[in-house]
């Protein structure tokens, strides 16, 4: 909600049943591009009616031309899906009502020893009265031909470093499309373009989408630690639970690509800070130690690059390990390690 709210202006925005708003746990995300893009799905309820929110992550450094081809495709899996459930729904609501499910549940208790092999256990009862109460707001009919699919809003939230040049509605990445204009399929996609998105309007929304966003156009540890100070004060205005997904988001953001025992490190310090000022005090030193030991390794690597380009030149110029220890002033066991290690003939 928040992210509709902070972001699309549309009168139907403010229609949303917030206490209907539901997460839906299932990807539908194609086997190809499964750690390029993730997807949210969200079910609501606007004016009494069920629909349905796609949003798909690109995680994708750069602009995929073909995105409104694959939005269709994921839409037409919910749809698929919701197809299935509806029949699933129908042929149970055929079989047995609601009160002969109840009935049921309460012979069982009486007839379970007389009729073992038969008999249903309560467990699975309840589950037949749960899935008649689910699914008994859908306009099933008789024979289908009342019920109509829900509207499938698609979202794109991007956060590459260049601009989103894809066209906004499917309709433009047909041939010819604006010959057969009432005849072919159309929609247009909300986009969520998080590097675009100006640095004050972000701060000022005060919010835990504007805080994760803030956050997440500079994903560069120096960068992060100083966007952090900046929100030090709209952190504090979260929510319990909005800072506790903050938190849980920070520490997915900051801690991918280190190694273990330092991600380690700076989850610990996320999960044990509870204040905003202390996290972020803490979590700076703790960064720039890691910063620092980059650094270092940077140059170590440097140096050990230029090591071994030298005792490359001089095994050709056919000198023996001693002579190359001399002129390198590296001790012989170190230089036999090293030219196990980068098997230097």
């Amino acid at each position: 909600m928040q992210l509709l709210r902070s972001f699309v202006d549309k009168s139907w925005v403010s229609s949303i049943d917030e206490d209907s708003v539901e997460y839906i746990n299932k990807s539908f995300i194609l086997q190809d591009f499964k750690g390029k893009e993730a997807d949210i799905v969200y079910r609501v309820k606007i004016e009494g009616r069920e629909v349905f929110f796609y949003i798909l992550l690109e995680l994708q450094s750069t602009v995929d031309y073909q995105m409104p081809y694959r939005l269709l495709q994921y839409m037409l899996e919910i749809w698929r899906k919701i197809l299935k459930d509806t029949k699933k729904a129908r042929e149970k609501q055929e079989e047995v009502s609601k009160d002969n499910i109840e009935n049921r549940l309460e012979d069982k208790v009486g007839d379970e020893v007389e009729s073992k092999k038969e008999v249903e256990t309560k467990y699975e009862v309840e589950n037949d009265i749960n899935d008649i109460e689910s699914n008994k707001e859908m306009d099933i009919g008789k024979d289908g031909k009342d019920f109509k699919l829900p509207v499938i809003i698609p979202c794109i939230l991007y956060n590459g470093k260049y601009n989103w040049t894809v066209p906004g509605s499917f309709k433009d990445i047909l041939i010819a499309n604006e010959l057969f204009d009432d005849y072919i399929i159309d929609f247009n996609y909300i986009l969520f373009d998080v590097a675009r998105y100006d640095e004050e309007e972000l701060l000022r929304l005060g919010n835990l989408i504007g805080a994760v966003f803030y956050i997440d156009q500079k994903p560069q540890y120096d960068d992060i630690i100083d966007r952090l100070k900046n929100l030090v004060d709209k952190l504090k205005d979260l929510s319990e639970e909005d800072f506790e997904l903050f938190r849980v988001w920070l520490k997915n953001v900051v801690t991918r690509g280190m190694p273990k025992e330092k991600a380690k490190e700076i989850e610990k310090i996320i999960e044990s800070n509870k204040e905003a000022d202390s996290m972020v005090y803490n979590m700076e030193i703790a960064i720039r130690d890691k910063m620092k030991e980059m650094e270092l390794k940077g140059k170590q690597e440097g140096k050990l690059e230029t090591i071994l380009k030298v005792v490359k030149k001089l095994f050709a110029m056919g000198m023996d390990i001693e002579q190359i220890s001399v002129i390198t002033e590296m001790p012989i066991d170190e230089l036999q390690e090293l030219i196990a290690d980068y098997m230097i003939d």
